[in-house]
């Protein structure tokens, strides 16, 4: 009888299982990566071969000119790393404390709907200097306040913070709407550049660059966030409230101070990011300002493992590929659906390497065990 549970219980035994992976050393970990990149680059050749019967090696050199080929491309490439990277790194400390804030598209819609409002009422009312710092507060503030009303619930009554955050996205976006009618002059339903005469509330040139500043202050706020993260009272907060909320409690750490503290944080910047986008780049405020970051930043934070600092790799190799995809689009007449699946693919290969980095697949071994008697 022992015998034929046995027989019966190695007879049930799956071909395959998943093991999770608890000791991948880094080196292995960035190695997995890397071939996925690689293997993402062929993949994308066979298609651009196969579909197109174009060269793969001069798509990719279209690619890396589009991205690379002249110092104003490297800006404008910085100018998008830059924006994407600072949405990322706002929604770092949210999702380090498993708090899935999904609403960093609101977040930068109500931080540029306040910017473009100073612009419009304040511009010619006080000093430039002025005006970009009372902007940066302002959309900063209005990135906080959207990201606490969701934090607030789910500290006090629970809420699902994912449907939360979701829901403020499409708020926003109204209100940027019903304001875009209130400003437009001409039933356009467009505002249109704000102070071009006389460039009230525009982020100055410098080094020949007008998206400069955006680079500086977003490389300054993820260096601020990795030390925030890694090396502060509140950082080890955020960790251990993400790790397990009762641990939180029972260290006598008051998990709802640290969940509004850190939405708080997480709106500003994506606020901040608002700002960055209406006074540093467009000069304008539409309801495709925030044009799908919010939600791109999320696959960024999350390949980066909340660690700001890998995430400016993670938004550059973003960046490339959106940027070279254009390029081959123009340069090729490429449908723009085909430049799309090559980011697709690449990026397939790339998510796909994280199931690997954290599990390994263990096969069944083939060899019969002898039933003890």
């Amino acid at each position: 009888m022992k015998e034929a549970f046995e027989v019966s219980n190695q007879r049930k035994e799956p071909f395959v299982h998943i093991v999770h992976r608890s000791d991948i050393t880094r080196r292995k970990a960035v190695l997995i990566r890397v071939i996925a990149v690689v293997l993402g680059l062929a993949v994308s050749a066979l298609f651009i071969n196969g579909i197109t019967h174009l060269d793969p090696i001069s798509v990719y050199e279209s690619m890396f000119s589009g991205a690379f080929g002249t110092a104003n491309r490297i800006w404008v490439t910085l100018k998008d790393m830059s924006l994407l990277l600072c949405i990322a790194v706002g929604l770092a400390p949210a999702f380090r404390m498993r708090f899935w804030n999904i609403g960093a598209e609101g977040q930068i819609l109500i931080g540029g709907l306040v910017c473009a409002a100073l612009m419009i009422y304040v511009g010619d009312s006080v000093p430039n200097i002025i005006l970009l710092i009372m902007m940066a507060f302002a959309s900063m503030a209005a990135g906080a306040l959207w990201g606490f009303i969701p934090a607030y619930f789910k500290a006090k009554f629970r809420t699902n913070e994912t449907l939360f955050t979701l829901m403020m996205n499409y708020i926003a976006l109204q209100l940027v709407e019903f304001y875009i009618d209130v400003w437009d002059k001409k039933q356009s339903h467009s505002v249109g550049v704000i102070n071009s005469a006389t460039r009230a509330g525009w982020l100055p040139k410098a080094m020949g660059s007008a998206y400069f500043w955006n680079v500086v202050i977003v490389l300054a706020i993820t260096i601020g966030m990795y030390f925030y993260l890694r090396n502060t009272k509140q950082g080890y907060e955020i960790a251990v409230v993400g790790e397990s909320e009762n641990t939180a409690r029972y260290a006598g750490i008051s998990v709802s101070k640290v969940i509004k503290r850190t939405m708080l944080i997480s709106g500003a910047i994506c606020g901040l990011a608002g700002f960055l986008e209406v006074s540093g780049v467009s000069h304008t405020i539409s309801s495709s300002t925030a044009g799908g970051r919010g939600f791109t930043a999320i696959i960024v934070a999350w390949l980066a493992k909340f660690n700001t600092l890998g995430m400016i790799l993670i938004t550059l190799l973003i960046t490339f590929l959106n940027r070279g995809a254009n390029q081959i689009a123009s340069d090729f007449n490429f449908n723009k659906y085909a430049s799309d699946i090559l980011i697709g693919i690449i990026l397939f290969f790339i998510l796909g390497s994280e199931f690997f980095i954290h599990f390994r697949v263990v096969f069944r071994s083939r060899e019969k065990k002898e039933v003890q008697a």
